[in-house]
Formats: C-alpha cells, sequence, structure tokens
C-alpha cells in the first residue's frame, strides 16, 4: 500500500467550528497541510464574547433522545451524527487538554475558569502544536473546481487577489444575514435555505410594562397568539420590552413564522408559569385573603414568585388603588388583576439580537450534506461545519456543542480521505 501524502486543507472561517476542525485535521492527518483563512482580523469571535465572556461551551445534556429538540432547524440532522461526537466527547476533548467545566444550574456549561480565554487559548495551543497556518484579514470570494487536476480539486480565490490550491476544502464561515452572501457557495451547486435571525428580543417600547426594566420573573409561560408556540422559562423586562431564556427560546422555534410576519404580533404571557395556580384556584385564592386578610392592604399581598415592583404594576393596571384593602376587592377588579397573572395580552413590533448570542437561520440544505462525515453530496471532499448549515440550537450551548461535533466529523472524514489517496488523486484500495 502508499504511504499517505502531502495534501492541502482550506478550512473558510476561524469561528469555533472552523478551527476545531483544523486543529482535529492536522492532529489525526500529520502529513496533511492545513490552512485556515479568516476574513476579519481575529479568531474566534464569538467564543470570546460568548456567555458574558464566560463561554458556554455547551449544555449539560446527556439525553441522546433529548438532544436533537434543543434544535429548531436541523434535529434529524443532529439525531443522524449526534452518536459520533456528542456532548460527553466534547468535554472529554477539552478535559484531555486540562480545560475542565461546570455545570449551573440551567444546564450551561462553561469553563471553570469563567474566561472564554480559556478555550481560546487551548485550541489556538493546537493549532501551533499541528502547524496550523492561519491567515486573519483573508476573504474568500469564490472556490473554483479544479476539474483538470483531480489530485487538487479546488482553487480558493480570496477577496485579496490569492489563488490557494487545495485538496479539501471546509466552509465553516457561520451564518450570513443576507441570501446574496451565500451565492458563492450556490456557485458550487448547493441550496441555501433564506436566512432569517433568530435568538432575539421583544419589542414593546411604548407598552407601560417597560417601566419595570430589570424586572424579572423566574417561571413565565409566553405563547405566540394564533399559533401552538409557547415555551416557558425566566422572563426579563428590558426598556424595550421582554429577554429572557423563555423568549429567547420563543424566538428560535418561531424565527420563520415571526419573520413571515415582519416581526409584528401578539403574545400571550402566563406570569405564574407552570404554577398550578388556575384562574378558579386563585378566585379562591382572593377569596381566602378577603376572609382571613380583610384589614391587609392587597400591595402588601402579592403572590409568589411575582416580584413586588410587578405585583405593584398589576394592581395599577386592574385599577386597584394602593391602599385598597382585601375586604374592598371587587369582582371585577379581581378578574381583571387573575387576567394579567394568567392571560396578558401584548402586541410585539420588533425585535433585538439579544447581545452574542445572534444566530441566523437558514444556510446550505442539510439534505445536500452527509450526516456521517460533513460531506457535501454534490461535490467531492467539499465539507460544512457550524452554522453555515441550515442547522441552529436554543441558547446555552447547542449552537458551540453543533460547531464542535460538526468541525469533529469533518475533520475525521478529511484525514480519513487524505489518508486513502494517492498523488494522482486516486483512492488506495
Amino acid at each position: 500500500m502508499d504511504q499517505p501524502v502531502a495534501q492541502t486543507l482550506v478550512v473558510i472561517g476561524g469561528g469555533a467550528a472552523g478551527l476545531f476542525c483544523a486543529v482535529n485535521a492536522a492532529r489525526l492527518a500529520p502529513t496533511l497541510q492545513v490552512i485556515l483563512v479568516e476574513k476579519s482580523n481575529k479568531l474566534l469571535a464569538k467564543v470570546k464574547i460568548s456567555g458574558g465572556g464566560r463561554c458556554n461551551v455547551t449544555h449539560a445534556c446527556f439525553d441522546r433522545q433529548s438532544l436533537p429538540g434543543y434544535y429548531p432547524r436541523g434535529a434529524q440532522f443532529v439525531k443522524r451524527y449526534q452518536h459520533s461526537f456528542f456532548t460527553t466527547d466534547t468535554i472529554d476533548w477539552f478535559a484531555a487538554r486540562k480545560v475542565n467545566v461546570k455545570t449551573e444550574a440551567d444546564g450551561r456549561m462553561f469553563p471553570v475558569t469563567d474566561s472564554s480565554q480559556t478555550i481560546i487559548d487551548v485550541l489556538l495551543q493546537e493549532a501551533a502544536v499541528y502547524g496550523v497556518q492561519i491567515r486573519l484579514k483573508t476573504g474568500v470570494q469564490r472556490i473554483e473546481t479544479n476539474a483538470l487536476s483531480p489530485s487538487t480539486p479546488f482553487i480558493v480565490h480570496t477577496q485579496q487577489g490569492e489563488s490557494i490550491s487545495a485538496d479539501f476544502c471546509c466552509i465553516a464561515c457561520g451564518g450570513y444575514s443576507q441570501s446574496a452572501q451565500f451565492d458563492w457557495i450556490r456557485q458550487l451547486g448547493h441550496t441555501i435555505e433564506e436566512p432569517v435571525p433568530s435568538l432575539f428580543t421583544f419589542n414593546a417600547p411604548t407598552h407601560p410594562i417597560v417601566s419595570l426594566q430589570g424586572v424579572s420573573v423566574p417561571e413565565v409561560s409566553v405563547k405566540i397568539s394564533g399559533t401552538k408556540l409557547i415555551q416557558t422559562g425566566p422572563v426579563l423586562i428590558t426598556h424595550w420590552g421582554l429577554s429572557g431564556p423563555a423568549v429567547l427560546k420563543l424566538s428560535a422555534y418561531g424565527a420563520r413564522e415571526l419573520a413571515q410576519r415582519n416581526y409584528s404580533f401578539t403574545i400571550q404571557i402566563n406570569w405564574l408559569g407552570r404554577s398550578d395556580l388556575t384562574a378558579t384556584s386563585l378566585s379562591d385564592f382572593f377569596a381566602d385573603q378577603r376572609r382571613q386578610h380583610p384589614t391587609q392592604k392587597i400591595s402588601n399581598g402579592k403572590l409568589q414568585p411575582i416580584p413586588q415592583r410587578l405585583w405593584d404594576f398589576f394592581l395599577s393596571q386592574a385599577g386597584i388603588a394602593a391602599d385598597r384593602k382585601w375586604a374592598d376587592l371587587s369582582r371585577r377588579e379581581e378578574n381583571l388583576l387573575i387576567r394579567l397573572l394568567t392571560d396578558m395580552s401584548m402586541h410585539i413590533e420588533g425585535k433585538t439580537t439579544f447581545k452574542e448570542e445572534f444566530v441566523t437561520a437558514g444556510g446550505v440544505v442539510v439534505a445536500e450534506i452527509d450526516p456521517a462525515t460533513m460531506m457535501s453530496k454534490k461535490v467531492p471532499q467539499l465539507y460544512f461545519a457550524g452554522e453555515i448549515m441550515n442547522v441552529d440550537g436554543i441558547t446555552g450551548g447547542f449552537n458551540f456543542q453543533h460547531a464542535w461535533s460538526s468541525g469533529m466529523l469533518a475533520a475525521r472524514a478529511i484525514a480519513a480521505a487524505q489518508a486513502s489517496r494517492k498523488p494522482d488523486g486516486q483512492t488506495v484500495a
């Protein structure tokens, strides 16, 4: 059998997926020349700012049956590849390089150092150890398939006028917000699912509730009116509307439908979340308050876990004076208060990208990608990793997990293909 020969892999994109693919391909295929090109002047920009600078490496989801459900787009694709590089594999990979992670109450996992620089440093160290060539400020204009030279099937043309010959290419440049930005990938024969924003907050700047900016409620149920879209979790009131995990998850699962509505829609809010306090039981609670605390001010008898400022807001919205006593609470006021607590209607007009968690739904259609190898089904030796594919997860570390998984599977496939190829481009028997 012929010995493996030196060949070239060009990885396009210096984010989590691109760098993970590059360092692992270089490690698994020592004779492979790995070149990573990044259009900006820095690597791992999202890693740096993720989780408030701590880097939400992955999520403590160890159930293979439930993991795909955290991906509004690409769930079946994730289901098909997850057995090859799962959450535990991510944890083990970093642990083997002396980077341990911890789990927080909501399932998010961070390095024990609480610093994203820890993740950046280990990836850059791997790149240095295995000789990955990194070229910053190098954007890609187009990829030419070089049919005349099967041993080097690609020529990567950069925006700086350079042409790089490559045996393998991995596109890991992240998501694009504009459809036209995918044209250079369309030219390779791939279909693009039109991009729309995901993971955004809901704007309601004229609603009086924004006066409570900074107030958070731990368990709130939020539903898009007229749909089956509903999520429960913490909600944060901001100066422009609503944010927090429940809203972000809802924006992810409803990304396409909300885009079609031009981000003008109505939500129904149950501020008691999964609480067993129904309209009937609330009515019973108020009746008990009348009997047991007739002279107590209603403002001093708030429901748990409603914050005091929000309780006072509800009383005001129901027309209940601050000094009103339980004995004086009318049936009409009670019904208004129950409606505000369990079925409050709010019109949303617009969205705001959520800090560093910005994600784009859309990208290369995954039916055109082999989930076992991340290789294109249309162009041999062309691979994809990360958000460039039409795969996106909710907030909480799922998008990074997809980056690590797809980057690793592409690296493994490239290393295996490189080991089996002869100089003329044929495979070893």
